[in-house]
């Protein structure tokens, strides 16, 4: 399966590197090269620890990222089913016990409620892939979701079943609640 794979990557490699190249700076909108390019001070240059951390953070991001993507190709299409857990239905915070459990090898409690008062508040503007986000969605009701990017979020919706939506949307931007860090 792997020659497979890399048969195919070099196969589309050689053919995109082979269409359509162009001399730089012939296509229109393309931005020149200054002429004389600011100079940086050392001070300015981020310290080998700082690239460090920030390559680590980003390596971790994506592979949270490909996990979400593996329980959501797993649960794509799942119906919503209240106090369900399973692949016959699903409710969201059985979902999001089954996502870190299963994907992330991280327990977290079974109830919306429960989940609430686990980790740490996050504020909305410092959200991360694996933040859970909350919202209160009716006088006693609540959903919760998992931060696939910085504007998706995965969960058990109780229209659609398991899917992604993004944040902005006008129904999640009015209920949205809170947002809590468990990893």
């Amino acid at each position: 399966m792997n020659i497979k794979k890399s048969i195919l990557l070099v196969l589309v490699t050689v053919l995109f590197t082979g269409c359509g190249t162009v001399k730089r700076g012939t296509v229109p909108w393309e931005e020149k090269p200054r002429e004389n390019p600011p100079a940086i001070s050392v001070s300015e240059l981020p310290s080998e620890k700082e690239v460090e951390v920030n390559n680590s953070a980003s390596k971790q991001i994506k592979e949270r990222q490909e996990f979400l993507k593996l329980a959501y190709n797993d649960w794509k299409g799942i119906p919503y089913v209240w106090g369900g857990s399973g692949y016959n239905g699903i409710d969201c915070s059985a979902f999001m016990q089954v996502v870190f459990e299963d994907y992330f090898f991280v327990k977290i409690p079974r109830t919306t409620q429960e989940q609430l008062t686990h980790g740490r508040t996050v504020r909305k503007s410092n959200l991360e892939t694996g933040d859970l986000v909350f919202f209160k969605t009716g006088r006693r009701t609540y959903h919760v979701g998992v931060m696939v990017n910085r504007d998706e979020f995965l969960h058990a919706s109780t229209s659609e079943g398991v899917k992604i939506s993004t944040l902005d949307h006008p129904f999640w931007e009015e209920t949205f609640l809170v947002a809590r860090r468990v990893m």
